[in-house]
């Protein structure tokens, strides 16, 4: 007779299998972390983790899947609210937030260099299209409202807005002094003089 399968426990398991994951991809990058060493830093055998995940690749294209739902949620979460250019200020700080996680910027390095295999662009791709979508509605109603600049269109605007994100990011990786908490404000200060 098959076990029944817990499917709060089970989610809890993978999430915590993915979260030790991202430590160890942060502190060595995907190719030289192992799967023991990712079943190390969980606490679990080896056949717990190929429960979850058949390789070490399954399990970076699943954290990057859970930061794409994540952004999905974020956007959701706010539908009702009327304030549209304050969601965009909001999403701005919520990236500088997350990315204060002392892994952010080694898991961008680790990222980056396997973001040429088509499973992680595709990956990359879907987040960053989420991303771009949820933007892009809150953008178009601010400048419908009269609160954001209209002399840029929607679409153009929100690609801004994401190219100072990502340089945020991608400084973030590579400049040890950049620190997300000590950047912040001027990234949400940055965006405002963009928008307005």
């Amino acid at each position: 007779m098959a076990r029944t399968v817990d499917p709060v426990k089970h989610a809890a398991r993978r999430a915590h299998i993915m979260d030790a994951a991202m430590t160890c991809f942060a502190a060595a990058g995907v190719a030289a972390t192992t799967t023991a060493a990712i079943c190390a830093q969980a606490g679990v055998g080896s056949g717990t983790f190929f429960h979850y995940f058949p390789t070490k690749t399954d399990v970076l294209l699943a954290i990057l899947a859970t930061g794409t739902e994540q952004t999905r949620a974020w956007f959701a979460d706010r539908d009702a609210r009327d304030d549209a250019r304050a969601v965009v200020l909001d999403w701005v700080r919520h990236t500088a937030d997350t990315a204060a996680d002392a892994r952010v910027p080694g898991f961008i390095r680790a990222v980056g260099a396997v973001m040429a295999e088509p499973a992680v662009a595709e990956a990359l791709a879907a987040d960053d299209q989420a991303q771009h979508a949820g933007l892009h509605g809150w953008v178009r109603r601010a400048q419908q409202r009269g609160c954001m600049r209209r002399d840029l269109p929607a679409p153009e605007l929100t690609t801004w807005v994401m190219v100072l994100l990502d340089g945020f990011l991608s400084r973030l990786a590579t400049d040890p002094a950049f620190l997300a908490d000590v950047e912040r404000d001027r990234l949400v200060d940055a965006v405002t003089r963009l928008i307005d």
